[in-house]
């Protein structure tokens, strides 16, 4: 698994279920644009003929951390000063 950021690195797949080269992207609630983003991004799968289900587990997922936003502080996203 490749991370856009070396400081993710410590994210793991314990199943094995992502390559081993391949770039996955993360994006957290305290992100001010996460709900938008994981919103349409359940959007455009469906667009694409995605499952139905999985469309309803990120709008649930964006659900989430829009209530966890309530509580929290948000932001845009940054780097550590060693970028």
């Amino acid at each position: 698994m490749q991370h856009a950021r070396a400081d993710y690195d410590r994210i793991q797949d314990p199943y094995s279920k992502i390559g081993e080269n391949e770039p996955v992207f993360l994006i957290r609630a305290q992100d001010i644009v996460s709900v938008p983003a994981v919103r349409a991004w359940a959007e455009l799968h469906k667009a694409a003929g995605g499952d139905e289900k999985l469309y309803f587990m990120a709008l649930k997922h964006a659900d989430l951390m829009e209530a966890w936003q309530q509580t929290h502080r948000t932001k845009c996203a940054d780097l550590p000063d060693k970028y």
